[in-house]
């Protein structure tokens, strides 16, 4: 027998769900909770005719070897149930411990009922209309009538869905707020007198504890609804003592405090914002105790501004002149600069954009921006809590907030700024969403994804950055591409700072060849064997993986030496400004966000922090890792493509490489920004063509281009076909072929790939093309030999002698020659090439040119003549030998 079970102090979400459980398994027997709240209890009493429960007391001892347990994980003990039944669990809370044998189906929303009513709407299941306000009430009351930070768009969509099955707003309204009982506001009144104020890692939790009268009989959940909505605290956690049992409900308003975990060490359980316990047979202050002792591990600390702030911050000395602060506004797109007296090293106040436009507007741009700016030394550190940034930004209305250093205590809020927190830092922290499968700490995965030694080498960096106080980073496409499960090449990093310093102390430390460039701020370090190897002896004497150079006893051990990279480049974080569109940008020193900012797409902003204790943390500013889990490919803004338009290629790129899709907007700003095609150089587009003629999807890049228009772009002529595209399959096997093996073609392949583009065009779109891409000279001449070769195979008579085959290719060179043979494909010509190449091409005359001037012949244009003669001859078979051919050489020159 199956049976449908859910929690005691079965609340609407609760009960709704057992209903809704029944619908869609109707063998099974929705049994209600020994304990339901009291509106739960009036609204079955009402229209109990009408829904298929069974009350505990009905219940006859029956065996049960089947339960579906709903809004819970934890199951009570019913009579007749087998000693393993069969288990599935539907519920929306995903933090709990999961069992081995049990079955799960939960969902991240606001209530267990949206779950359910989303498969009975997708199996196609009706509801009367009192079942319908059955749901809806649970996914009311679980949702705060979804008005909760837990609330999704499910939640939202399923409601809809139950209004549709006739859900009564009504009555909904009756029951979600049914009056407390006499008994309950006495209850009320003495919970609330008895309330005592907890302060944990910065939130203030309320708890509150009392014994109920012997007589009361009432749910709490009710009343503590009222508490919560009364005292607004953070956490709440109501302790009563009923009888012989101690009840604890807790709620919490904030992701911070995790009151399931309260509940579950008491023998409860619940989620996150939501959860109960009875302690059966204890005191209530020795649960209280016991509570206290929990609460800390219920609490998340408060974030930090070290968490949102940005390293590194520009300044301006009081003495600046609004004129220079407005170009460097419009420079880089700052919205103000702390001003900072240089002499003194002390913030003295904050220039706003607002303020400085208005100054330019009043014409009054040689003004010292100490008139305009707001006078102030209001900062804050990288220890304080991001509620502090926010009241600051309140009460003094300054939208940037410099961040000082922190101290050892006793310190002024004075001090040179280190970095900066914004107004949108903050926004960004209290509103942007998470993604459902957010994985906030990638330290496992960095551990688990690289080799030994490289982890290693990041555990050193790391070390020596956090000793200079250097944020350090992961960023872009190798973040991107350990999410997807790719194997990391390279360890490249940027620092938020000194990249120069820092690979200067790395060198101290271990040795080896470093290579700086001051004016963009980077630094690379060379990597011998033994750099590699003193590095795995600092980080635990780890050099037995992998032993580099060495022989070992396992293969895999020296391929993974073989393996690792000759170099690590250090980049100092930097902020970029197109001067104007499609030209390159200038570079100036930044932060972190900044440089990520500047990146081509939301998949590639990415950001690993390395350093010290933050080693593992996921930075991702512009939702980038949502795009990667749903394969699209988005610019971070409008102007993305008229900023910089060959993003278009590496657009398709990435689409392609991916199996991504570029996103419908980006898509639309791409077409808009075509024309500025026009102003890119053709060294720069072809140099993104030659990339994309290395991608594995090269020809799936090719036909993109062709239908997003780019290709028409670049140059009217330029195209993609079915032709096309055959020729670029075939190249891969001429690579592999014996018959061009000797040549090495693998170091052709690029050019092999090009020119199968570009040979089919008339000779003149040919040369305009070459000419817009500024193509290299050898790559211009072949190209242009290969078309004059199959010019010269099909001019050849339908039965060619050898000698006339031989003839018209003599002039090529091996290159050439294998770029006609894979256009040609099935082509008899390309049979007629193998054979040049194979068996004519190094056919030579025995007579030279020494032989006629020794027979008194005066050299000029008859030597190649004869010459030709004699090799045609040999080639067609008509002389076999040196006698054969002299005598004919005799016989050209006796009737000459």
């Amino acid at each position: 027998m199956q049976l449908i079970l859910t929690h005691e102090n079965a609340d609407f979400d609760a009960v709704a769900a057992q209903l809704a459980a029944h619908k869609l398994y109707p063998e099974g027997t929705p049994l209600l909770s020994r304990r339901i709240n009291r509106n739960v209890q009036q609204f079955l009493t009402l229209y109990w005719d009408a829904l298929p429960f069974m009350r505990p007391e009905d219940w006859k001892r029956r065996k049960v070897d089947e339960i579906v347990l709903v809004d819970t994980h934890s199951m009570s003990s019913v009579r007749g149930m087998v000693r393993s039944p069969r288990v599935h669990v539907i519920d929306h809370h995903e933090t709990q411990e999961r069992h081995k044998n049990w079955t799960y189906q939960l969902g991240n929303v606001g209530a267990t009922t949206t779950l359910l009513a989303e498969m009975l709407q997708a199996a196609g299941r009706g509801l009367s209309a009192e079942e319908a306000t059955l749901l809806l009430l649970g996914v009311y009351e679980d949702t705060g009538s979804l008005t909760y930070d837990t609330t999704t768009a499910r939640d939202v969509r399923a409601a809809s869905w139950l209004l549709e099955q006739g859900a009564q707003l009504a009555v909904v309204r009756r029951f979600m707020n049914i009056p407390l009982t006499p008994a309950q506001w006495q209850l009320y009144e003495r919970l609330q007198t008895a309330v005592s104020w907890i302060e944990i890692s910065g939130q203030s939790l309320a708890v509150t504890a009392v014994t109920a009268p012997d007589d009361f009989e009432d749910e709490i959940s009710s009343i503590v609804h009222r508490l919560r909505e009364a005292l607004l605290p953070v956490g709440l956690f109501v302790l009563v003592q009923m009888r012989q049992d101690v009840q604890l409900v807790a709620r919490s308003s904030h992701d911070s405090v995790d009151v399931s975990v309260v509940a579950r060490a008491l023998g409860g359980g619940g989620h996150r914002r939501a959860a109960a316990a009875i302690i059966i047979g204890q005191t209530l202050d020795d649960v209280k105790a016991r509570l206290l002792e929990l609460l800390p591990q219920a609490v998340k600390p408060l974030a930090t501004v070290a968490e949102i702030m940005s390293y590194g911050v520009k300044t301006l000395p009081p003495t600046a002149v609004v004129s220079e602060a407005a170009a460097l506004m419009q420079r880089v797109g700052y919205e103000g600069y702390p001003v900072v007296d240089s002499e003194r090293g002390q913030l003295v106040g904050l220039l706003t954009r607002r303020a400085v436009d208005r100054a330019m507007s009043h014409q009054l741009s040689q003004m010292p921006v100490s008139r305009i700016m707001k006078a102030g030394n209001f900062t804050v550190r990288p220890s304080d809590s991001i509620e502090r940034v926010q009241q600051l930004m309140l009460d003094e209305d300054w939208g940037q907030i410099p961040v000082i250093a922190d101290d050892d205590g006793g310190g002024t809020a004075s001090g040179r700024p280190i970095g900066i927190v914004t107004r949108t830092d903050v926004l960004n922290f209290l509103f942007k969403p998470s993604p459902e499968t957010a994985v906030s700490n990638l330290r496992p995965l960095l551990n688990q994804s690289l080799p030994p030694a490289m982890w290693d080498m990041v555990l050193a960096v790391s070390q020596t950055a956090a000793s200079l106080n250097m944020p350090l980073y992961f960023v872009g496409g190798l973040v991107r591409d350990l999410l997807l499960g790719k194997t990391a090449v390279d360890l490249d990093m940027v620092v938020e700072g000194d990249a120069i310093q820092l690979v200067k102390a790395l060198q101290r430390q271990f040795g080896g060849e470093v290579h700086t460039h001051r004016r963009f701020g980077t630094g690379k370090w060379f990597l011998s064997p033994a750099i590699w190897q003193a590095v795995a002896s600092e980080q635990g004497g780890k050099a037995a993986r992998w032993q580099v150079g060495e022989e070992t006893r396992h293969s895999r051990t020296r391929k993974l030496a073989n393996s690792l990279p000759d170099t690590i480049d250090f980049v100092t974080a930097r902020s970029e400004f197109y001067t104007e569109p499609s030209a390159l940008p200038q570079v100036t020193r930044g932060s972190i966000k900044l440089d990520l900012h500047r990146r081509d797409f939301t998949i590639n902003t990415l950001a690993v922090r390395l350093d010290g204790a933050h080693l593992g943390e996921l930075l991702d500013f512009y939702n980038g890792r949502r795009d990667l889990e749903q394969g699209l490919i988005r610019v971070l803004h409008s102007l993305s493509f008229v900023d910089d338009p060959t993003r278009m290629l590496r657009a398709v790129r990435l689409e392609q490489r991916l199996k991504f899709r570029i996103e419908p907007r980006t898509a639309e700003l791409m077409m808009e920004a075509l024309p500025m095609l026009d102003r890119v150089t053709g060294d720069r587009i072809r140099h993104e063509i030659e990339l994309a003629l290395r991608e594995p999807a090269r020809i799936q890049v090719m036909e993109r281009l062709d239908e997003l228009g780019v290709m028409a772009q670049i140059h009217p002529a330029l195209h993609w076909t079915a032709a096309m595209a055959a020729a670029f399959a075939r190249v891969s096997a001429a690579v592999d072929s014996e018959i061009w093996a000797g040549e090495r073609p693998s170091r052709w392949l690029q050019f092999l790939y090009f020119a199968q583009w570009v040979i089919g065009l008339p000779a003149a779109e040919r040369k305009a093309v070459l000419a817009r891409l500024r193509v290299r000279k050898a790559t211009r001449e072949d190209v242009t030999a290969v078309a004059r070769c199959l010019k010269r195979i099909a001019a050849l008579p339908a039965n060619p002698r050898p000698s006339q085959i031989e003839k018209a290719l003599r002039p090529f060179q091996p290159r050439v020659l294998m770029t006609a043979w894979i256009a040609l494909g099935d082509n008899v010509g390309a049979d007629q090439i193998v054979s040049y190449y194979e068996k004519w091409r190094g056919v030579k005359t025995a007579v030279s040119g020494d032989d006629l001037r020794a027979m008194g012949l005066k050299p000029g244009p008859e030597y190649a003549v004869i010459l030709d003669r004699l090799l045609a001859a040999r080639l067609d078979g008509q002389i076999s030998s040196e006698a054969e051919e002299r005598h004919l050489l005799n016989k050209i020159v006796d009737t000459g």
